[in-house]
């Protein structure tokens, strides 16, 4: 039996009985979360908030951390079993004060859903120099999830979602470069990179924490309609992308392939939630099930094998701790 999802070696659908059409609800069905602790980043717009309404809903505190206060408050109004904290994921002290704050409740962390990110920006940078996408959609989700780690280990079977894209496809992970500092930025490429680094990431801390009683899971929720994220991203580049006509119209057949919002949240909720991967880790899931390992010249559904290479898998996570200041020792 494969222990490890090195090279895709357990990249198999299980037949979860779901598809690309399931919602969160039918997903969680009548699972009874009580008693559980999730933390949700982004957790108060778009496939986060349904994330968290159905956890909550089914029994879990979550916890929220949310750059706009109000917002959140007013997004999540009406939502019990809610928490709400500050946190910014483009500011490493953001991120370690929350992290902080939470320890100190002494409470256990069942799931931590690393849900946030940005998608197709132009080039910025954070205060320590690094390229806002990796700094967002992948290096926040590691130095969360190396901050929170007695957390996760005090739960005594948690799990760590993280929220993917078939964007990963766009770009392997560019070691020798990563912060677009030799070579002109391309907005896809860097966010490809991004999204192959939580793959990446995702399936060596699987490895390393499973013996914790700790399972990682790296996911693509689909293309999903009425969501915030590409709100920064040029008609230009939509079209570049083939998703929209000449006038700027949306093509029918994209229209016909997106996710509504509990469509999109489906698997998340399926990763943090089911029974048919209490003993499987490391994978990367979409529809709800776990996905095939995609052709080499694929830019369609699956995943790539360059995300779940055992070698890239472990250089990254030394580069990480280098580019963060954080040692992640699991033990």
């Amino acid at each position: 039996m494969k222990q490890n999802n090195y090279q895709g070696a357990l990249q198999n659908p299980l037949g979860s009985g779901f598809n690309a059409k399931s919602t969160a609800s039918d997903v969680i069905g009548t699972t009874d979360l009580t008693g559980k602790i999730a933390i949700i980043t982004g957790g108060n717009t778009g496939i986060g908030l349904e994330t968290t309404k159905i956890l909550a809903a089914a029994g879990a505190t979550v916890i929220v951390p949310a750059r706009d206060i109000e917002k959140a408050k007013k997004n999540l109004q009406g939502t019990s079993n809610v928490e709400l904290a500050e946190m910014d994921l483009m500011d490493p002290r953001s991120i370690a004060a929350f992290a902080e704050k939470f320890l100190a409740s002494g409470r256990p962390l069942h799931m931590l859903i690393n849900n946030a990110g940005i998608m197709w920006v132009p080039l910025r940078r954070d205060d320590r120099g690094i390229e806002s996408q990796l700094a967002t959609n992948y290096l926040a989700q590691f130095q969360l999830t190396a901050m929170l780690w007695p957390a996760l280990q005090k739960a005594n079977g948690a799990r760590v979602i993280n929220v993917s894209s078939q964007g990963h496809q766009f770009a392997p992970f560019n070691f020798d470069d990563p912060n677009f500092l030799h070579r002109e930025y391309e907005t896809l490429q860097a966010y490809g990179q991004s999204k192959t680094a939580v793959n990446l990431f995702s399936l060596e801390l699987d490895n390393r924490s499973k013996s914790s009683n700790v399972r990682a899971y790296s996911l693509h929720p689909g293309s999903i309609g009425g969501t915030e994220l590409g709100r920064d991203a040029s008609l230009e580049l939509f079209q570049q992308m083939g998703f929209l006509d000449a006038e700027g119209h949306l093509l029918p057949e994209i229209a016909a392939s997106l996710k509504t919002i509990p469509q999109g949240a489906a698997t998340s909720v399926w990763c943090a939630t089911s029974p048919l991967l209490n003993n499987i880790g490391g994978v990367y899931c979409e529809d709800a099930d776990i996905a095939t390992l995609a052709a080499d010249t694929a830019t369609s559904g699956g995943v790539k094998g360059y995300s779940l290479d055992e070698t890239l898998a472990k250089r990254l996570w030394s580069l990480s701790e280098e580019m963060t200041g954080i040692k992640f020792n699991i033990n």
